[in-house]
């Protein structure tokens, strides 16, 4: 149990966190995030304009007109929700085990139990 506080807890949340699927899932999701709440102001801005100058403000030609980022935004929530790391199934699985302590340390195995297994070759 020694491991698990001192390395297994942290091999576990660092695995995790520095996740290639995750950093690329969660990117997309703030640029998602961004450019819909971009367009959403800027066309709340608009009705403001048109409301206050009573003038039909034409928004045709900004660069928000015709795009759809509701939708984008909204398939990359769904991807980040249903996102599954490889790792966290390796672990739910090991955790599972009477002996979940022996097979988290084979999936993170301890820097220094590896370069003393090298140093007996």
């Amino acid at each position: 149990m020694l491991w698990m506080q001192h390395h297994g807890i942290i091999n576990v949340a660092n695995s995790i966190l520095n996740s290639i699927d995750l950093d690329q899932t969660v990117a997309n999701l703030m640029v998602t995030a961004r450019s819909d709440g971009y367009t959403q102001g800027y066309a709340e801005c608009s009705q403001h304009v048109t409301g206050a100058l009573r003038v039909d403000w034409d928004t045709g030609r900004s660069a928000t007109c015709v795009a759809d980022t509701s939708a984008a935004h909204a398939a990359a929530k769904v991807e980040y929700n249903n996102l599954s790391l490889p790792v966290m199934d390796l672990v739910t699985t090991a955790l599972q085990s009477e002996d979940f302590v022996n097979q988290l340390k084979e999936i993170f195995p301890d820097e220094a139990d590896i370069s003393d297994e090298e140093d007996l070759e």
